[in-house]
């Protein structure tokens, strides 16, 4: 009787999604994130929120001109998915033209955008890490939140205030993270650093809950 053949590995796209499950749902039922897609916070916490994504797409974008041509970063540096500008211009919706006058981010947002800043400028991989937890949570959860501002606050419907959810330029979301998870899985490192890139993954979610937290206590619900 032949030897069963034996079971081919997961995909690394599957790897990371599963390691992370865990940290992923922590940050998407905090408390401040549960309060505000319950319709329980003000458009205040919603601005202060937005400001905070500023300050972290900022620092993931600012490298994108750096790590265009790197092999291992390179291929995800996608135009489309930028939002730098969108965030731009939804602050400028919520908070005026001097929105950023006098703007500093939380102390979890900075040590956020540190380890992101840190990854883009001295380990590539690392920098996918954050890439995928921001950008493909963008286009998959991130559309729930745009819903809920929309209904709560009266946005027109991918309108000023939530275009930072709104990807003109990818016709197909669900044809391009397809795409996306082949280019995780044709990451070209070897397991040890794959491994690494799982726990920057996780990283990158706890230093998200983090911010959460900070908001959280900022916009404190009375009991």
């Amino acid at each position: 009787m032949a030897a069963p053949s034996p079971t081919p590995p997961a995909p690394f796209s599957t790897v990371i999604r599963t390691a992370s499950a865990a940290q992923h749902t922590e940050a998407e039922n905090s408390s401040f994130m549960s309060d505000l897609l319950g319709g329980k916070l003000g458009i205040l916490a919603y601005r202060r929120y937005t400001e905070q994504l500023w300050f972290v797409y900022r620092t993931l974008e600012e490298a994108s001109g750096t790590l265009a041509a790197d092999p291992v970063a390179g291929p995800f540096i996608r135009p489309e998915l930028a939002r730098t500008a969108e965030l731009e211009r939804d602050l400028t919706h919520l908070g005026g033209p001097s929105w950023s006058a006098g703007l500093e981010p939380l102390p979890a947002t900075a040590a956020y955008a540190e380890r992101v800043a840190a990854c883009a400028r001295d380990w590539p991989a690392g920098y996918v890490a954050h890439h995928y937890t921001r950008y493909l949570g963008d286009l998959s959860g991130g559309q729930i939140i745009r819903g809920t501002a929309e209904k709560t606050w009266g946005f027109a419907r991918k309108g000023d205030g939530v275009r930072f959810y709104v990807f003109e330029e990818i016709g197909n979301p669900a044809a391009f993270k397809r795409e996306y998870r082949e280019l995780l899985d044709a990451l070209p490192v070897d397991d040890l650093e794959k491994q690494r890139v799982v726990d920057e993954c996780k990283r990158a979610f706890a230093l998200n809950s983090a911010v959460f937290r900070e908001l959280g206590e900022e916009f404190r619900l009375s009991a």
